[in-house]
């Protein structure tokens, strides 16, 4: 007797689980293109560092700025809570497996102060940096126009899950398409992880979307709530989504792949799944310039009832410079990104970034567990 299907399931895959197959023409690496466009802003790199206290302060956005890439100040974090933020990152370096959630659901329980919000914008700007900041859907309409005040260039609305309809009781939920006439900037949303979910959020008028839910090295979302989409899955359905608006509308959306991320390789297989850029949590917090002291945690950790990430320690491996462009003093893919991400272009014949997503892919065995190599390899501290 058939049983009926109550659920079908289809397979998705992760960094680990595919491969890029070469192309049929080679071309040299120094003649690929790997220019990112955020509307009329231009970045020489499809690089962005996440918004995250242990990867972006003021000092690291200047420097990712004039190395061609993007960093975004969290302004929920603690560069806004505190007058002086090091004293506070010391202490989440210093403090025990045991003592470190209780300690930043306490860092994070202090109010954000609106005047450090434009003291820091205003600081990244003044470098002549090019300046991008993230709130959550909760607070944009409060420090949103402080961030235009102060001068900032790209607004990222970012939280665990994004979608273009929201539903509350509580409270009026942030429509996109209202703050996309408001606000005179490219506006960056995420996260999301389907093709209809992305489509909706395009279709709002938004500039760039994030596509990652589960995947970083110091998140656990997936542990904690089930929720979440292998990355090379999420971005092929996000990119279907990007094209189909295009199509659609004229408009061309950039797809961001935020999370996971832990080699160069992974950079290129996300590219040729059809990502625009790529954004870097993990990576980016083991340069030497990099706020966290070594160690890296996830927004969602400070919840104060129920926490999404863990502090994972890093270490430090080089400068910003030497992990985006080498010399590579190490044989892991960790160092010399962007010299990974154009030879890797160069043979699959591909001169620019749309030109990588037409590369062909195919699923190969699994090496590692997507995105969890520093919470299954971390050491005690």
């Amino acid at each position: 007797m058939a049983i009926p299907q109550f659920k079908q399931l289809r397979r998705a895959y992760g960094f680990d689980e595919v491969a890029i197959v070469p192309g049929e023409v080679t071309i040299n690496p120094d003649q690929t293109n790997t220019e990112l466009k955020v509307e009329d802003i231009t970045f020489t790199i499809p690089i962005i560092a996440s918004a995250m206290d242990a990867v972006t302060d003021v000092n690291f956005a200047i420097l990712l700025s004039k190395l061609g890439g993007l960093a975004v100040l969290h302004l929920e974090g603690v560069q806004t809570r505190y007058q002086q933020p090091q004293e506070i990152l010391l202490q989440i370096a210093q403090a025990s497996d045991t003592e470190i959630t209780p300690l930043l659901q306490k860092v994070y329980s202090q109010p954000i102060q609106e005047n450090l919000v434009g003291e820091r914008i205003e600081a990244i700007k003044k470098a002549g940096a090019v300046c991008a900041v993230s709130a959550t859907p909760a607070n944009t309409k409060r420090l949103s126009p402080i961030a235009v005040e102060a001068g900032a260039d790209i607004l990222v609305v970012a939280s665990t899950v994004t979608t273009a309809r929201h539903t509350s009781k509580s409270y009026r939920g942030l429509s996109f398409s209202e703050l996309r006439k408001t606000l005179p900037m490219p506006i960056i949303v995420g996260n999301c992880v389907s093709y209809g979910a992305c489509l909706e959020l395009m279709r709002t008028g938004i500039s760039a979307v994030l596509v990652g839910v589960g995947p970083g090295a110091a998140c656990t979302t997936r542990e904690v709530i089930g929720v979440g989409v292998p990355q090379i899955t999420a971005t092929i359905d996000c990119a279907a989504a990007r094209d189909e608006y295009q199509r659609e509308s004229g408009r061309y959306v950039p797809v961001i792949t935020d999370g996971g991320f832990r080699k160069g390789g992974d950079l290129c297989k996300a590219l040729a799944a059809g990502a625009d850029a790529v954004m870097l949590g993990s990576i980016l917090a083991q340069a030497k310039e990099a706020p966290g002291l070594g160690y890296h945690w996830g927004m969602a950790h400070p919840h104060p009832a129920l926490p999404r990430g863990t502090r994972i320690k890093v270490g430090v491996s080089g400068s910003l410079e030497q992990i985006l462009f080498g010399p590579a003093s190490v044989t892991d893919g960790s160092q010399n990104l962007m010299g990974a991400v154009r030879t890797a272009m160069g043979v699959c014949g591909a001169f620019t970034i749309p030109e990588m997503h037409q590369a062909e892919m195919v699923v190969a065995p699994a090496i590692t567990t997507e995105g969890k190599f520093w919470q299954l390899s971390r050491s005690p501290g």
